[in-house]
């Protein structure tokens, strides 16, 4: 199973990042979404769990968690926007990867047999920040991930 993962669009959707989802089974969007517009572009390509993010205002974000437990195929993913707000020990929780977002900076590192993944910024370019986002496969209960550029 290929997850697309995607971060601080604020507002922007690139069409390089609906070509890079094409045949992700799920997507999930790390908060700083911006518009309930970049859901239903996402939406239009696989179904979408997303959090809310720091700068998602208004009514269409309301309902939005600020965390989020996916699970697929035996494998439990924790997402939320902003790490500093992690409240848990993801290896006592026993959660295969932490997924989160705000810092534009793309991460990947395995810390305690957990994988955690920020897949970077994919709207606005911001300073010398890369545009990217991740693409996370899960197989037989094993998870990795790719962070990919988006050449902008």
């Amino acid at each position: 199973m290929d997850i697309g993962i995607v971060s601080d669009t604020h507002g922007l959707m690139r069409p390089e990042v609906l070509s890079a989802l094409q045949g992700v089974s799920l997507i999930i969007h790390a908060g700083d979404i911006g518009t309930p517009e970049v859901l239903q572009r996402l939406q239009a390509v696989a179904p979408v769990v997303a959090v809310r993010g720091n700068t998602d205002q208004g009514v269409w974000a309301r309902n939005l968690p600020t965390t989020e437990v996916v699970e697929r195929e035996g494998v439990s993913l924790y997402v939320l926007h902003n790490i500093a707000e992690l409240d848990l020990d993801p290896a006592a929780a026993d959660l295969n990867a932490v997924i989160f977002g705000h810092s534009h900076q793309p991460m990947r590192e395995v810390q305690k047999g957990v994988l955690f993944l920020n897949p970077g910024s994919a709207g606005p370019k911001r300073f010398k920040l890369p545009v990217t986002m991740a693409l996370l496969s899960i197989k037989e209960k094993q998870v990795t991930a790719r962070i990919i550029g988006l050449g902008v």
